[in-house]
């Protein structure tokens, strides 16, 4: 059961941060700098990124608990805010609003590439929702923490390899993947919701 929660938990992680989406907007803040600077523009944007997802994954559910809202209520909330993020995918809003915020700076890895690009509100949700499944369980929240690093590091890859990998998908093949894991992700924003729902009793 564990093995299952972590599968989904990675996969999870995995469509709402996209790597593949991510690697044309680094291509673009990091255009014409060297291979060196590239490269730790990418270290520097995994690790802000990782620290903030960490920051909220540890301490997000007791904020939300000194606001006096429930885990059920939240685990809803993001269900919803993950099903826009994957029509946003699936109708490209998205990748322009990503474009958008692919403003060109000296140095891009806090912003945008950190944030929001990599740790944005979908992701901040999803480790929130995730760490809360785990409940008091502190070796099944360090193993998401864990699963989040595998995530993190699939990024860093897409990153270095992202001229190779924009060459061989393209346009049209980076669209048709963003698109696919977007049904993905919709499927499991619905469980999300429906898991909340059930919580409350709605759906007993």
């Amino acid at each position: 059961m564990e093995v299952e929660i972590l599968t989904a938990a990675f996969f999870t992680l995995l469509v709402v941060i996209d790597p593949i989406g991510l690697t044309p907007m680094f291509i673009a803040l990091t255009k014409g700098m060297e291979h060196a600077h590239r490269r730790s523009v990418a270290i520097r944007a995994s690790l802000i990124g990782a620290g903030i997802l960490t920051l909220f994954a540890l301490f997000g559910e007791a904020v939300l608990g000194f606001m006096g809202i429930s885990m059920s209520a939240f685990r809803i909330a993001g269900g919803v805010l993950l099903f826009l993020t994957a029509l946003d995918m699936l109708f490209e809003r998205r990748t322009k609003r990503r474009k958008g915020q692919a403003q060109t700076a000296n140095d891009p890895s806090v912003f945008p590439l950190a944030t929001p690009l990599i740790a944005g509100p979908g992701a901040i949700a999803t480790m929130i929702l995730l760490t809360g499944e785990a409940g008091d369980d502190w070796l099944m929240k360090i193993a998401v923490l864990g699963v989040l690093v595998a995530v993190l590091v699939l990024v860093f890859v897409a990153f270095l390899v992202g001229g190779r990998l924009e060459r061989l998908l393209g346009d049209t093949g980076i669209n048709v993947v963003t698109r696919l894991l977007g049904m993905l992700l919709a499927a499991l924003a619905v469980q999300f919701v429906l898991d909340g729902l059930a919580d409350f009793g709605f759906l007993g």
